[in-house]
């Protein structure tokens, strides 16, 4: 490691931060992050792309097995290589009153199961639906990329007793979904977008109100630009900055070694959870006015290796703002 260097872990998301336009790693981003990785820093790659998704991009590009890659959201924490470190998955009694819940919005709805095999790559069924066309609609590609693995289940409920449920996903316009979070927060079993990664038993207070034990947990993402909205339910207790938080432990890494790179909503707790964190310039407004007020920094964009700057800037010593002030 760099004498000048204090951090020992980068946390980076995928989509919106790491890749660029055509969905690839860039040769500036890549080059920081190897040379990261040489000066002794572990690269860990967090993401709301379950493992293989991911796995199709960052395969073959030379980062070190070892390293950790936080899938779905933080509900699975596998290395590059594969290997599971950690996987909570949704209870089939709380993904059944999810699922009776949604009402109309079951037709934006895809549920993943955790199938993947040693090599990396998932199985036929590890996505099920129960319809396709609002689907397609909005996420065409990624449907048709992933058309090997979609299984459609009428009921979905039929499908809920495989095992391996970790997720499950509603996509649609961003007026559209932020109507499915509010129909879904009517339960207060189901916890909403929010900046605290919970564990699974903590009780929220609050004005002398005790809320009860939550079972799932909102986490979104937006591309305000293709007025797009993605909102994944997972097990409560579940997000990247739990993960993070965890893996940091047991790689006996300090939080205030940790810089984390994203750019949003479902990043807020990862951004929290390390000591120095970087927004990227793409992110939505609204986020970035959250950001700015928690006193993390505003990057570079992903269209301009905004990830390269803000690693190369911390191996040559330059600490982005921490957030133990504002805790």
């Amino acid at each position: 490691m760099s004498k000048n260097s204090w951090v020992r872990m980068i946390a980076v998301d995928m989509d919106g931060t790491l890749l660029g336009a055509d969905g690839q790693v860039s040769a500036r981003n890549l080059a920081a992050l190897k040379t990261a990785e040489q000066a002794g820093v572990e690269v860990v790659v967090a993401t709301g792309r379950r493992h293989s998704y991911a796995m199709r991009v960052l395969r073959g590009l030379g980062l070190r097995e070892e390293n950790g890659l936080i899938s779905s959201n933080g509900a699975v924490v596998r290395t590059l290589g594969a290997r599971l470190l950690e996987r909570t998955l949704l209870q089939r009694s709380t993904a059944e009153w999810l699922v009776g819940h949604m009402g109309e919005f079951r037709r934006s709805l895809l549920i993943t199961f955790d199938r993947v095999q040693p090599d990396g790559e998932d199985t036929h069924g590890a996505l099920v639906v129960e319809e396709t066309e609002e689907l397609k609609g909005s996420i065409g590609r990624w449907m048709a990329a992933n058309e090997p693995y979609i299984e459609r289940v009428v009921p979905m409920e039929d499908a809920l007793g495989r095992e391996g449920l970790i997720q499950m996903m509603l996509c649609g316009t961003i007026g559209r979904m932020r109507e499915a979070e509010a129909r879904l927060l009517t339960d207060p079993k189901v916890l909403g977008v929010g900046l605290e990664p919970l564990r699974r038993a903590e009780v929220r207070r609050g004005a002398g109100e005790v809320r009860p034990v939550a079972e799932a947990a909102l986490h979104r993402t937006e591309y305000p630009e293709r007025d797009l909205s993605i909102v994944d339910v997972l097990p409560a207790g579940c997000s990247k900055g739990r993960a993070l938080m965890d893996l940091a432990t047991e790689r006996g890494v300090a939080r205030e070694e940790i810089l984390a790179i994203g750019d949003n909503w479902n990043d807020i707790s990862m951004l929290e959870a390390a000591g120095s964190s970087v927004l990227m310039a793409n992110a939505p407004e609204d986020l970035k006015k959250v950001g700015v007020a928690r006193g993390w920094v505003v990057g570079g964009h992903h269209l301009e290796d905004g990830v390269a700057v803000a690693v190369e800037a911390a191996l040559a010593g330059e600490r982005h703002t921490a957030l133990s002030a504002a805790r």
